[in-house]
């Protein structure tokens, strides 16, 4: 899970309400509101009459939805919101010294067209059954790497006073909505991929991988899997899952390394040799990308935790 960078929260004495406010950046083809709660609260209503990307940066909300049970909303992840659903929200720990903060980034319907028409018109999926689309069944996401670092991009962009900064959050709302599908693409793949591994050629090949992610993985391989030359395969693996194949099975060991970490009974270099890795300091380099810090402080702070809290922390 990949936390994007919390915004500063607003000082006690500009504070209009302790329940949700909202500070709002208006833009041209978009809204982005900033929410802070400082107070326990229960059924806190809220509605937009456009598309809405929330994304958690503090604290911890329990978010109810299409009249469905509630589920905890943790920083790290995000929720989609289609125009005037009513979002019905619990914040059951908020106070000033662990206050809620999320962003709710409303954005026009036409921004949202334009977008998924021209990646179907010019960068068409792979699949003739298949096609590009903000997937509302699948609104509850753990942020992915890049999502996380376009969300951090567009809030700096949005709040700061740049005269282009209109032009640049235009460039930048297109990328996330990108980003955003393709990890809605790669979260349906990966947790689907034995049902989809006769009719998607990545659900295949993502079956293989999972099948041997501890045993050395041959990119040639999964090229002949995919019935693909190489060029075309990283192309539209990344085109389409928002992540090249590399990264994608380097992210996965990532999550059996952390698991391996975890265990007093291993030692770094175990958990990177079980994990698949060749080269310890490949491992170094690949582990700190994703998970911030080091193995060694991983496992440490593992220690301190007693274990198991941190496995899903970026």
């Amino acid at each position: 899970m990949y936390k994007p960078e919390a915004p500063a929260l607003k000082p006690k004495k500009d504070l209009i309400t302790l329940v949700e406010n909202r500070t709002v950046y208006s833009l041209n083809n978009f809204e982005l509101n900033i929410f802070e709660t400082n107070q326990q609260s229960e059924d806190v209503r809220l509605k937009f009459n456009s598309f809405v990307l929330t994304s958690m940066f503090r604290g911890k909300k329990v978010m109810h939805l299409f009249d469905q049970e509630g589920f905890e909303y943790l920083p790290g992840e995000s929720v989609i919101v289609p125009a005037d659903e009513e979002m019905v929200i619990d914040f059951p720990e908020a106070d000033f010294s662990n206050p809620t903060q999320c962003m709710a980034l409303a954005i026009k319907s036409e921004q949202i067209k334009e977008t998924v028409n021209l990646l179907n018109e010019k960068y068409a999926k792979i699949e003739e059954h298949d096609s590009w689309k903000i997937d509302l069944d699948t609104f509850h996401l753990k942020n992915s790497f890049e999502v996380t670092n376009t969300i951090d991009r567009l809030v700096k962009v949005s709040t700061e006073t740049n005269t282009a900064k209109d032009l640049f959050a235009n460039f930048m709302i297109n990328e996330l909505l990108i980003r955003l599908m393709q990890t809605q693409a790669r979260v349906l793949i990966v947790d689907n991929y034995k049902k989809y591994a006769n009719t998607n050629r990545f659900a295949f090949v993502i079956q293989y991988i999972k099948e041997h992610i501890t045993e050395k993985l041959s990119i040639e391989k999964l090229c002949d899997l995919a019935c693909m030359s190489k060029a075309n395969f990283f192309r539209q693996f990344k085109r389409e899952l928002g992540i090249t194949p590399v990264d994608f099975i380097n992210q996965e060991r990532i999550k059996i390394a952390k698991e391996l970490l975890s265990d007093t009974h291993n030692d770094i270099s175990d958990a990177c040799f079980k994990a698949g890795f060749s080269s310890t300091n490949y491992f170094f380099i690949i582990f700190k990308k994703y998970v911030g810090v080091t193995p060694g402080k991983f496992k440490e702070l593992c220690l301190l935790s007693g274990g198991r809290n941190l496995l899903n922390a970026s």
